[in-house]
């Protein structure tokens, strides 16, 4: 299992988390099966940015993000180096810690 450290984000998880995921998991599903309900406007598809996380520790472990990850990242809120889409990074064993950014450029979540 690998440690994913979340931290606080006012309203998905405001204490932050600590999980343990098994490696090759999608961190969005990772994220979701453990209650923190992340937006994933697309269904996981890597068609928006609902889902941008900043990697704060562990980001060198991951798997570059192709071309069509990085046009998304494009128009994602509070871009950093660090940003990644959620849906497409699949854990490794390296613990990561991440960041979930306050905003999102969807204008219209569902169920909520």
């Amino acid at each position: 299992m690998t440690t994913i450290t979340i931290l606080p984000h006012e309203r998905l998880c405001p204490s932050g988390a600590t999980l343990d995921i098994a490696p090759g998991t999608s961190l969005c599903d990772a994220l979701l099966q453990n209650h923190i309900e992340i937006e994933h406007a697309c269904e996981k598809s890597c068609a928006c940015t609902t889902c941008h996380v900043v990697v704060r520790q562990g980001l060198d472990s991951l798997p570059e993000a192709l071309e069509k990850e990085e046009d998304m990242l494009d128009m994602a809120w509070g871009l950093t180096p660090q940003s990644r889409l959620s849906c497409q990074v699949k854990v490794a064993e390296t613990p990561l810690t991440i960041e979930i950014p306050k905003y999102t450029i969807n204008h219209a979540r569902e169920n909520h």
